[in-house]
C-alpha cells in the first residue's frame, strides 16, 4: 500500500506543542508480510540508531524460520549483524546461517556491502580486459570507488539489482546505509545520472568523442585553457587521472544509468515492501513522517512503521504524579503507614535508628565504639551509610515516576505521527534490557515484530 502524502508532518512531531488525539493505528502485520511469497525484496530504512540492523536481522531470521530463502543485506559498517548470526565475518558473498531451526525452515544469508569491491565487479563485468585494468588502477577510480560522495548509497542499490537478478533467493532484505539521511539511498540513481550528464564530465569526454581535425583543434585550444585553469586548482596530475578515467569509462556510463534506472523501478514494483523503522523519540519520528510522504511521492510502496525501543511499566497504575507524591510523605519526617508494628523513627540526618527492645538490630555506631580493637589491628573500614526502607522505597518511586513520564511522552509523539498519517500501519517493539547479540535475541525480536507487543502498562 502507499502512503498519502499529508503536508506539515514535520512539524507535527515536535513534543512542545499540545498533544493531538490520535485514532488507533492499524496493525502492521509482519508475518503476514514475510509469508507473502508475491514480495521479493523488504528494504528497512530509516534515520541512524534506532536499529535498523536489528530489525532487518531479526525479519530475515523470522523469514527463514518460516521457511523462505532468505539474504539480508546490510551496509552496517559496526559487524554487529556477523557477530549476532554467529558469523566470524561478513563480506561482499552471501554467506550462510548456521542455527535456523524449524519444522520445514528455509535458508538464511547474510552478507555486507563491500563498496569498492562492488565497483570493481561492475567494471570487470562491463568492461574488456585491458580496459577495465586501465580503469582499477587508474587513481581518481581509487579514490571515486573508496569514498566518493553517494558512491555507498549507488552500490548498495547496485548490488540489490545483482542479487535479485540472480534469482536464488525469495527474499531480499535490505539494511540501508547509515548516511546523514535516509533518503539518500533513493537519491542514489539520479545523483549518479546528475553527475555522468553533468557539462564537467560531457567537457572532459568531448575530445574523444569528436575525433579528427576537429577534435584536435578542441583540444589544442579549448581543453588547453581549461586544463591551465583547473590543473592550478586541482593539480595537472589529478586532471590528468580524471581525464584518462572519464575516456576509459566513456562506454559504461549508459549502463550505469540503465542500472540505476532498473533498480529504481524494482523499488516501486509490488514486489517491494519499505519498513520505516523509528524510535518513539521526536527526530526519528520527524525523519519517519518526512519518510513516508517521500516514498508516497515516489510511489514507493509502503508496508508500515516499526517503532522500536518502546518502554512501557507492569505498574502503569501507579501514576507519575501519584509515585511522586508518595516519595515526598516518605521523605518528610513523620509517621511512615506501616502494615504492622511500630514506625521507624529517624535521627535528624534521615537515617533510620534502630529500637534498643529490638534483639535482632545491628548495634549502633556509639555502641560499637567502646568496643576495644585488638592491638595493632588495622583501620576498620568505614560503614556504608545505611539506608532506611523508607529512603529505599522513596528512591524506588522516583525511578517509576521518571519511567512513566517517558512511558507518557512516548505515547504523545506516536499520537502525534499518527494524527498525522493514519493510514500506516504500525507494529510495536518493547525496548530491551540489553542489546542483541546472538540468534535467540534476533528471534525475540523477531517474536515482537510479529505480535506488534507494546510493552507491559503502555498508556
Amino acid at each position: 500500500m502507499t502512503a498519502s502524502t499529508k503536508t506539515g508532518a514535520v512539524k507535527g512531531t515536535d513534543t512542545g506543542t499540545a498533544a493531538v488525539p490520535a485514532p488507533a493505528a492499524p496493525a502492521l502485520d509482519a508475518d503476514a508480510l514475510l509469508d507473502d511469497q508475491d514480495i521479493r525484496i523488504v528494504v528497512c530504512c530509516g534515520s541512524g540508531g534506532v536499529g535498523k540492523t536489528t530489525t532487518a536481522a531479526a525479519l530475515g531470521v523470522r523469514a527463514a524460520e518460516r521457511g523462505r530463502k532468505v539474504v539480508v543485506l546490510t551496509i552496517d559498517p559496526a559487524r554487529r549483524l556477523a557477530q549476532s548470526m554467529g558469523i566470524d565475518s561478513l563480506d561482499n558473498i552471501p554467506r550462510r546461517v548456521p542455527g535456523i531451526d524449524g519444522e520445514g525452515a528455509g535458508e538464511l544469508h547474510a552478507m555486507m556491502l563491500d563498496m569498492k569491491r562492488t565497483f570493481d565487479e561492475i567494471v570487470e563485468a562491463h568492461a574488456d580486459g585491458e580496459r577495465a585494468r586501465a580503469i582499477l588502477e587508474n587513481p581518481f577510480y581509487q579514490s571515486l570507488s573508496a569514498g566518493f560522495a553517494g558512491t555507498q548509497e549507488y552500490m548498495a542499490m547496485e548490488k540489490l539489482g545483482q542479487l535479485r537478478a540472480r534469482n536464488e533467493w525469495d527474499l531480499i532484505i535490505v539494511d540501508t546505509p547509515p548516511s546523514r539521511s535516509a533518503l539518500d539511498f533513493l537519491d542514489a540513481p539520479k545523483r549518479l545520472g546528475s553527475f555522468l550528464d553533468g557539462k564537467f564530465i560531457k567537457l572532459l569526454m568531448a575530445p574523444a568523442k569528436m575525433g579528427g581535425r576537429a577534435g584536435m583543434k578542441f583540444l589544442n585550444v579549448g581543453m588547453s585553457m581549461m586544463t591551465g585553469t583547473l590543473g592550478k586548482l586541482l593539480g595537472g596530475q589529478f586532471l590528468r587521472d580524471v581525464q584518462t578515467f572519464v575516456a576509459a569509462m566513456d562506454t559504461m556510463f549508459g549502463g550505469f544509468r540503465t542500472r540505476a534506472d532498473a533498480t529504481y523501478k524494482l523499488l516501486q514494483a509490488p514486489g517491494t515492501a519499505f519498513l520505516v523503522v523509528a524510535t518513539p523519540e521526536r527526530d526519528a519520528l520527524r525523519e519517519a513522517a518526512y519518510f513516508v510522504e517521500r516514498l508516497a511521492a515516489e510511489e514507493m510502496p509502503l508496508a508500515g512503521l516499526v517503532l522500536n525501543r518502546v518502554h512501557g511499566s507492569d505498574a502503569a497504575r501507579l501514576s507519575a504524579e501519584r509515585a511522586l507524591a508518595a516519595a515526598e510523605n516518605l521523605d518528610d519526617i513523620g509517621i511512615v503507614d506501616q502494615t504492622a508494628g511500630k514506625a521507624g523513627l529517624r535521627d535528624p540526618a534521615g537515617s533510620a535508628v534502630a529500637s534498643p527492645e529490638d534483639p535482632e538490630s545491628p548495634p549502633s555506631p556509639a555502641r560499637s565504639a567502646h568496643t576495644e580493637a585488638p592491638e595493632h589491628a588495622p583501620e576498620p573500614e568505614p560503614e556504608a551509610e545505611a539506608v532506611s526502607v523508607e529512603q529505599l522505597t522513596a528512591g524506588l518511586l522516583r525511578l517509576h515516576a521518571e519511567r512513566m513520564q517517558v512511558v507518557a511522552r512516548e505515547q504523545r509523539t506516536r499520537d502525534r505521527f499518527t494524527a498525522l498519517h493514519p493510514e500506516v500501519a504500525v507494529t510495536e517493539v518493547a525496548a530491551l534490557p540489553g542489546d542483541v547479540h546472538d540468534l535467540a535475541g534476533l528471534r525475540a525480536i523477531g517474536d515482537r515484530l510479529a505480535t506488534g507487543s507494546a510493552p507491559a502498562g503502555a498508556v
